[in-house]
């Protein structure tokens, strides 16, 4: 186990052995912050599912009404029309074939998100060994593989972030930072755990949502109480 600092140890005693209303958990994390940069706000969530089975994987996307803080590069791999549609929504990078290429031959990867009109995905699909490692492969399922270009790109320019259970059962993104005020990080938590409570697998028994957490960076975790969001 890594050797905590003297800073993050003080923090830990302030923060009490109970669940905490959203509120006061993002008040507390405001209280017990001691780093000089603005740290990211990061949501855990432990769910009842097993991934290992398919009707129990827990995934989907969801619009924080503040954004996390991060402005993401969007690159649209699409044809003719979609193409100026793309850029008029505000895509960073778009092209087509050549781009498929670029990625290929030059290892080029300066785009944090990738939009592919379903036209488009046979030639994409080629770059899977190198997109699927880095998190950037596009998928129907998280909205990135579709003609409607326009609504994706200003989604994700607005703060559409993906969810997606790991193989342990856990769900941690970054929902703002913080340096947000404390009715934006509340409003972006709010959001992201109903939407994956929306995602709850159909074939599911018994307790879904587990445990809850949010922390900063540098900060101990601060458990929230999760059946309030279950109501």
């Amino acid at each position: 186990m890594a050797k905590r600092s003297k800073n993050y140890l003080k923090s830990k005693e302030k923060i009490e052995e109970r669940e905490y209303a959203i509120d006061e958990a993002v008040a507390t994390l405001k209280d017990i912050k001691y780093s000089k940069f603005d740290e990211s706000v990061d949501i855990s969530m432990r769910l009842g599912v097993d991934p290992k089975y398919p009707d129990q994987m827990v995934r989907g996307t969801v619009v924080l009404p503040h954004g996390t803080g991060k402005v993401n590069r969007v690159l649209v791999i699409a044809t003719g029309e979609k193409q100026k549609e793309a850029d008029e929504a505000g895509a960073d990078f778009t092209g087509g074939e050549e781009m498929v290429e670029k990625i290929q031959k030059e290892n080029w990867f300066e785009f944090d998100v990738l939009i592919v009109t379903p036209d488009m995905m046979k030639s994409v699909g080629r770059l899977g060994k190198v997109l699927g490692p880095k998190g950037l492969m596009p998928s129907p399922k998280a909205g990135t593989v579709t003609f409607n270009v326009k609504e994706a790109v200003g989604e994700i320019k607005q703060g559409r972030i993906e969810f997606k259970v790991d193989k342990t059962g856990i769900i941690n993104s970054t929902i703002g930072k913080i340096s947000f005020a404390n009715e934006k990080l509340i409003d972006n938590a709010r959001d992201f755990i109903t939407a994956v409570i929306k995602a709850r697998p159909p074939a599911l028994k018994g307790k879904y949502v587990e445990r809850i957490f949010i922390s900063s960076t540098m900060s101990p975790s601060v458990k929230l109480n999760a059946q309030a969001f279950e109501k």
